[in-house]
Order: structure tokens, then C-alpha cells, then sequence
């Protein structure tokens, strides 16, 4: 993968808003082919980096390229490559919903009729309803169409599936498994919904306060971080457990729920026969692990301050 060219390449990017800076030396890469989950709390520079990615913003400092051009410089043939929704999802209210498709449909000559019917029906589009009295999920429905029906090889999501219904949202996410069967394609997903984008993504970028603190893959990610059960067969457990890494314990008598980093299955076998216990794995969600990343990452930034 290192040997193929990135779609997005961001060195040492850094931009303010009055006194606000929202990023601040951010590197990174994007290659072809991936579904990357961009996750971070609220105001930590999301929308930022993404507006960035398609020269809505300029930086301050660093730079950010995409398909190989300043994105700041993008050129009308490289813009008609990119698909873009965000979360307020802004359209001309004045127009039926017909007339907004074919409207946008017309800038491109590649659009997929195909894609679009099947859209929507999977999602109900009502065509003769006016843009303007379209609920916020509705409004969003058709922001997605206009993004995805021309194919592009980016689609950039900025929180895209906040104002859709629970089963919208879960069809929203297989389509984007379907899209992303073109191995060219690459689809960057921010959202704060961590339990439905860990079904599709491969990637993560954890962003927290204009910082990176994470950019693996999503399995990589999933080793770092391990829950584990453990329980005695021959009364209390010791109160003193022998495990490096330990990042949290619950214990109630013979029995604790240990969050581990770092996990050596081996080590940790060989300890719990020691101890005449049991041990048994648990998974662990992406809010769980974004968690204990966040928590650990500003502990640190405590311990270091004078």
C-alpha cells in the first residue's frame, strides 16, 4: 500500500479561527481503496480537516493535497471526482426533489440512473416533494444521492447519518459497503454514531482537539486494546493480580474484568494457571477503545503539565 500514491496527503497542517486553533500540526495519509472512520468529539477539528481536504479552507500552516493537487487548487475536473455531504446538508429549498437531481445530474455525464433508482427505493425519495419542507432526515436522504449518483472515486461524509432513522441508517451503511467493492474507490466517514461506522470502516484517524492521536487500521486498532475475564476456581482472587498493561479492573471476589493493553495471550495464560483461574476474552467496542484512548491520551497531557 506505502507504494501507492495517496488520494489525500496532509503535512504538518495547521489552522486557526480567531483564537481558536483547530488543527495543529497534522500529518496524515489517505490511500485508494479504504473506508476510514475520521472520529473525535465535537469542535476537535473534524469538519475542519475535511473542508480542508477540498480546498473550502485554506491552511494556516502546512499543506494539504488531494489527488496530487493543492487543494486550495483544485481543478474543476478534479472537484467532479469528489462526492462531499455534510451534516447540514444545504440545498435549493425552492426546488421539487426531481428537479434537484436532475439538476446536479446534468454536471455529470457518468451519473448512474441505476444507482439512483435503486437509491431510492432502498430509501423511499419522495420526487414531488419541495426541497424546502423535506425533514432533516429526508433533506439528508437526498444529499447523499447527489453525492454518491456521478460515482466518485472520494466521497467525503461529514457526519451523514446523524438525522437518519435506525434502519435508514443501517441501509445507509450497506450501500457504503457496496460502493466501496470498487477497489478504486475510497470513502473518509466522520461521525460521532461509533457503533455503526465500526461495521464498515478498515481505518481510523482519531482526532481530539486539532491533534492526532490515532491513524492505524481498524484490526491494528482492536489488538491494542484487550477485556478480558478472569475467575478463580479456588476462592477469592489474590488482591494483587500480576498483569502488565492494566489499564482498569472490576473485581468482585473470585472473579474481575481486567481492560488490558498490550495483551500477550501467553503471559496472560500462563498467570492465570498460577492462580488456578479461568480467563476468558472479551471484545471490546470502538466507543470503548476511542474512550480509553482519549482518557489515556489527556492523563498523559496531565502528568506532563507543570
Amino acid at each position: 500500500m506505502s507504494n501507492i500514491e495517496p488520494i489525500i496527503r496532509v503535512e504538518n497542517l495547521s489552522k486557526s479561527f480567531d483564537q481558536v486553533q483547530a488543527l495543529k500540526g497534522v500529518n496524515l495519509t489517505i490511500h485508494p481503496g479504504r473506508i476510514v472512520g475520521l472520529v473525535g468529539a465535537n469542535g476537535g477539528g473534524k469538519s475542519t480537516l475535511l473542508r480542508t481536504a477540498v480546498g473550502l479552507y485554506l491552511p494556516d500552516g502546512g499543506s494539504c493535497t488531494t489527488f496530487g493537487q493543492e487543494a486550495g487548487k483544485l481543478r474543476p475536473e478534479d472537484l467532479a471526482r469528489i462526492g462531499y455531504v455534510h451534516q447540514e446538508g444545504e440545498l435549493v429549498d425552492w426546488m421539487t426533489v426531481d428537479q434537484m437531481v436532475r439538476y446536479v445530474a446534468a454536471y455529470y455525464p457518468g451519473w448512474n440512473g441505476e444507482l439512483e433508482e435503486r437509491y431510492r427505493s432502498r430509501f423511499e425519495v419522495d420526487g414531488h416533494r419541495r426541497v424546502g419542507v423535506l425533514s432533516p432526515g429526508e433533506r439528508q436522504k437526498l444529499a447523499i444521492l447527489l453525492a454518491i449518483g456521478f460515482e466518485p472515486e472520494l466521497l467525503i461524509l461529514d457526519e451523514p447519518a446523524a438525522a437518519l432513522d435506525p434502519i435508514a441508517r443501517q441501509r445507509f451503511l450497506d450501500l457504503l459497503l457496496d460502493i466501496i467493492q470498487d477497489a478504486g474507490r475510497t470513502i473518509l466517514i466522520s461521525s460521532h454514531i461509533l457503533s455503526d461506522i465500526e461495521k464498515i470502516i478498515d481505518h481510523v484517524l482519531i482526532l481530539d482537539r486539532g491533534t492526532i492521536l490515532r491513524d492505524a487500521g481498524f484490526d491494528e486498532l482492536r489488538e491494542e486494546f484487550s477485556k478480558v475475564r478472569l475467575t478463580s476456581l479456588n476462592g477469592p482472587l489474590p488482591e494483587t493480580l500480576p498483569f502488565e498493561g492494566l489499564l482498569a479492573c472490576e473485581r468482585s471476589g473470585a472473579e474481575a474484568l481486567l481492560t488490558l493493553r498490550a495483551l500477550n495471550r501467553s503471559d496472560m495464560e500462563t498467570a492465570a494457571d498460577s492462580m488456578r483461574c479461568t480467563l476468558e476474552l472479551l471484545p471490546l467496542s470502538f466507543e470503548e477503545i476511542y474512550r480509553l484512548i482519549i482518557e489515556g491520551n489527556r492523563s498523559e497531557e496531565a502528568e506532563l503539565e507543570p
